[in-house]
């Protein structure tokens, strides 16, 4: 069974990597496992390069751990991910966890991000969530990709099950909220889930590689 490592430690996010990757043969460690580790700036401009950087900084962190740390993972996976909207020219993008300032709450930011739509009209306040993930095995990128789900700023913010800034994403096709569904049907249509059942595609096949001499 393979170690991967899962560069989260928010447990809604975690709750549904896990169920999409239950299929496969890996034993799934996270942040935790790894005892005390200071987190990295998020120094990159996109989704894609903090995905990257945090993937190498915690693969690094895992190899310099100590003994009594679990072994050390054989994949590790980390995601960015955050809501772009259109009026806001792609804002919060990047900064979705630091909208406002970094200790924020998520009633503080809807309240920011509902006071500068007030001023667009009409009211075109389409807006997509976006993930990208990256991968990374003895020190280097292997696998690369980002996923989004198109939809629209609810008004007001609505449900209760999901977390950050579902309760204001609007999902047509679903015709509510992302944190008014389920969690298996939000990881069948996620950003997220989508970006992860694309790194479970890739990774199958890595856990039971081809015999030699077989073709």
């Amino acid at each position: 069974m393979a170690r991967l490592l899962v560069a989260t430690s928010n447990p809604g996010k975690l709750a549904e990597i896990r169920e999409i990757l239950e299929h496969l043969p890996v034993d799934i460690h996270t942040l935790r496992d790894l005892g005390p580790v200071s987190e990295p700036e998020e120094t990159g401009t996109t989704f894609a390069e903090n995905a990257r950087l945090k993937a190498l900084y915690y693969d690094a962190a895992a190899h310099a751990a100590p003994s009594t740390a679990p072994p050390v993972a054989r994949y590790t996976v980390a995601e960015d991910s955050g809501l772009a909207i259109d009026a806001l020219d792609g804002e919060p993008g990047a900064r979705s966890a630091r909208f406002l300032r970094a200790d924020a709450t998520y009633a503080e930011r809807f309240s920011e991000i509902y006071r500068r739509l007030a001023e667009v009209r009409p009211r075109a306040w389409d807006a997509r969530f976006i993930c990208a993930l990256a991968v990374v095995r003895a020190g280097a990128v292997v696998y690369e990709t980002t996923a989004t789900i198109e939809g629209r700023i609810a008004d007001p913010p609505s449900g209760a099950d999901g977390f950050g800034y579902d309760p204001i994403f609007y999902h047509p096709p679903s015709a509510c909220t992302l944190a008014e569904i389920t969690k298996s049907a939000k990881a069948r249509i996620s950003h997220r889930g989508g970006a992860f059942r694309r790194f479970a595609d890739w990774l199958e096949p890595h856990l039971h590689p081809r015999p030699v001499g077989r073709t």
